[in-house]
């Protein structure tokens, strides 16, 4: 029998009923590796981080199935209305590739942290673009996604690799 992937779950605040039910998700496809942590972002009451080890693309989907990932933003959104209106909820998910894609949300507002997530896989369609080598920085080895509440749209965000850059009104600007 082949070894499952490791999916690594690193967190604070977050309830062992919200893990359990994450783990149980995750489990069916994934050796599920827990790390509490100790809080280290103080504007956030919880925050939790998801690594995944498979790229972000149409194939992650067709293995884990859309019907889990709509279970796994389900309790991600439960997550946040269990805390309320507040920057109490910080979810950042990670997808190894190249370049390996992150998500942050972390919106004040459940309305746009529920959109936020619900519109993740969103990406998927504008990803070839994004990753179109003439436009993304050459040495680019991660790319952070954040949304745009005035738009309710992910936009790219950060580009890293030997240098770091931000996407700022439609180009690359070093930093």
């Amino acid at each position: 029998m082949a070894e499952k992937l490791k999916v690594l779950l690193q967190y604070y605040g977050i309830s062992p009923w919200e893990i359990e039910v994450l783990y149980g998700f995750l489990n069916s496809h994934f050796d599920v590796i827990q790390d509490e942590i100790e809080p280290d972002e103080p504007e956030f009451v919880s925050v939790l981080e998801i690594r995944v080890p498979l790229a972000f693309n149409e194939a992650f989907f067709e293995w884990f199935t859309f019907k889990k990932w709509e279970k796994i933003k389900g309790i991600l959104k439960e997550m946040k209305r269990r805390r309320g209106s507040s920057n109490a909820l910080r979810v950042r998910i990670k997808f190894a590739g190249s370049p390996r894609i992150t998500f942050l949300v972390d919106s004040r507002e459940r309305e746009y942290f529920d959109n936020a997530v619900e519109k993740m896989d969103f990406v998927l369609e504008l990803l070839p673009y994004h990753l179109d080598p003439q436009k993304l920085p050459a040495d680019t080895t991660e790319l952070s996604y954040v949304f745009d509440v005035r738009s309710a749209k992910w936009r790219q965000g950060e580009a890293t690799g030997n240098k770091r850059y931000l996407f700022v009104n439609g180009t690359w600007k070093m930093i």
